[in-house]
């Protein structure tokens, strides 16, 4: 799994819209045999929440009971920590400036060689190079999976161990 960060820019000439922007991930994805999925890099609060929610969602994919039918979004649902899609979408890139982590990843393939070193490369030509991954926003965080104070309060672990939780716990509640 290879990560691409900096910033995104959709509204613009290139991306006019978000869906411009993920047919382009999807193109390189497609062209290079990998997984492409973008996130908001304010939800996404290190490396291991990625790494483990692809990995969650390629061992239910592999028992045949994955939530979508595309890996991406499947891997979104589990970094989400939700079942709904609309909801997960929220970690998405929006309309603006959003500081995004690219997941680039091709564990999944049994039909070549995936390429992830170029496709990130490709990547990163989309994006404007900077570091995101680990500067998430611990209220928009909380929100988002439901970590409050109370929460935090009554246990040593932090925000990080809680989102991890979040992410593991999907599998489980079906």
């Amino acid at each position: 799994m290879e990560l691409v960060e900096g910033t995104v820019t959709i509204g613009g000439e290139r991306f006019p819209e978000v869906g411009r922007f993920v047919d382009a991930l999807d193109a390189v994805g497609d062209e290079h045999g990998v997984t492409v999925q973008a996130f908001d890099a304010r939800y996404v609060v290190s490396r291991q929440h990625l790494e483990r929610a692809v990995e969650l969602a390629d061992r239910e994919r592999a028992r045949g009971d994955g939530i979508a039918r595309d890996r991406g979004v499947e891997i979104l649902l589990y970094a989400a920590g939700r079942r709904q899609i609309d909801r997960a979408l929220e970690m998405g890139v929006a309309e603006g400036k959003t500081p995004a982590v690219i997941l680039v990843d091709g564990a999944d393939r049994t039909d070549g060689d995936p390429d992830e070193g170029a496709a990130a490369d490709a990547v990163r030509a989309f994006v404007e190079s900077g570091e995101t991954l680990g500067d998430y926003d611990a209220e928009r965080v909380g929100e988002f999976y439901g970590i409050g104070d109370r929460e935090l309060s009554a246990t040593t672990a932090g925000v990080e161990s809680l989102v991890l939780e979040r992410v593991a716990l999907l599998v489980v509640e079906r």
